[in-house]
């Protein structure tokens, strides 16, 4: 009989269908309870009294559930404890809670960087002195980040924000590299241009929407090939230097050919996907086996040859909304974490994630965009989907 795998986090639909493929048993506790998610898995909602998601919901949920081994997704990696509890009595497959609480210490990571000569943000753990602190602009970003929420531009003489940390705001465009690791040496497995704060798709500020997989010499990013090459090191050093396991990600702003990270992901991440479609991995399997030390024998370099990108893209509600009959969208291929057909979302909450492609990323960017703009257009001309107050 297939193994039971237990997939833990606020959005778990992604992985659950990686993990269904490959022919696990899945038992997904996640904080949306998608249709597509229960095509492929037994769900469990983890939220509180309130309604929310939390890593504290999905442990409660969890309590009794049998599963060989848990794996965890966002934003298991800002809570060390949760992850600790979540694996009592099962096998781990992921990083240990002692590695997350290293690995999420942005002073740590940014003083290991910069030890082994790689180019990283200046961080501070208190407020910049009144004039921008030596003339740089800076974020002040919650130390458990995710997705981009909570992030501002911080100003002198601005009320520092609770429990936050300050970053060098580094000029560029905002990517990311993905690949899977034994604790000892790093496999890519592909480079991503984010999408973050495009009102196309319902987000602001510095909010994750989307990513586009690109292929080699894309001009997403200038000096594309030596930027690659340096995203490879820079995955390489923090895999070494922190041990890192299973599949993983490193968020970084490009400038120059330069990739200046900002956030590591110690833990799948939502451009993984799109790797899985565009190259025919198994991304469970590949994170399964690395986390037993076995890495895959994956070329990056050959895979990305090819000039075609592929995106994905978070629709967010652009009001306050309820949704029409959702069901059909579960028969393409382009939409995924369907919500519930009646589900009333609030401004800002997610709605549905979609896909298109494109022979680089402006041209899937642009698909995405008309993809966006006929999904809402269903949605918000629907009769049971009126903006509601």
């Amino acid at each position: 009989m297939a193994p039971r795998v237990l997939i833990a986090g606020i959005s778990t639909r992604a992985l659950a269908e990686s993990a269904a493929r490959a022919g696990y048993r899945v038992l997904a506790v996640d904080g949306f309870g998608d249709l597509d998610l229960r095509r492929v898995a037994e769900v469990r909602l983890a939220r509180d009294a309130r309604g929310r998601s939390s890593p504290g919901a999905a442990v409660r949920a969890a309590r009794g559930a049998r599963a060989e081994a848990v794996v965890y997704v966002a934003n298991f990696e800002n809570h060390p404890r949760a992850v600790r509890t979540l694996a009592a009595g099962r096998a781990l497959w992921g990083n240990s809670p002692e590695v997350l609480e290293r690995v999420r210490d942005p002073l740590l990571v940014a003083a290991t960087l910069a030890r082994h000569g790689l180019a990283t943000p200046a961080v501070r753990a208190a407020a910049p002195r009144s004039g921008g602190g030596g003339g740089r602009s800076w974020l002040a970003k919650p130390r458990a980040s995710g997705g981009g929420s909570g992030v501002v531009a911080w100003r002198p003489g601005r009320r520092a924000p609770r429990d936050a940390y300050f970053q060098e705001r580094i000029a560029g465009v905002p990517g990311s590299i993905v690949f899977a690791a034994d604790g000892r040496r790093a496999v890519p497995l592909g480079l991503s241009r984010l999408l973050a704060g495009e009102r196309a798709f319902g987000a602001a500020g510095f909010r994750y929407c989307g990513s586009i997989l690109l292929g080699r010499g894309d001009a997403a990013f200038a000096g594309d090939v030596r930027l690659c090459a340096r995203a490879i090191a820079l995955a390489d050093t923090i895999t070494r230097a922190f041990g890192l396991v299973g599949v993983n990600g490193i968020d970084f702003i490009a400038r120059r050919g330069t990739p200046y990270p900002i956030e590591v992901n110690p833990r799948y991440t939502a451009a993984m996907e799109l790797v899985e479609r565009a190259y025919g991995l198994s991304i469970f399997d590949i994170h399964a086996r690395a986390c037993a030390g076995r890495l895959p024998a994956f070329d990056l370099a050959a895979a990305r040859h090819a000039p075609r990108a592929i995106g994905k893209a978070i629709l967010y509600a652009r009001g306050n909304i309820v949704l029409p009959d959702t069901r059909p969208w579960l028969e393409d291929d382009s939409v995924r974490d369907i919500s519930a057909p009646g589900q009333r979302c609030r401004r800002g909450q997610p709605i549905c994630t979609i896909f298109a492609a494109g022979s680089d990323a402006a041209e899937c960017r642009a698909a995405l965009g008309r993809r966006a703009a006929a999904l809402y257009a269903e949605i918000e001309s629907h009769a049971p989907c009126a903006r509601t107050a």
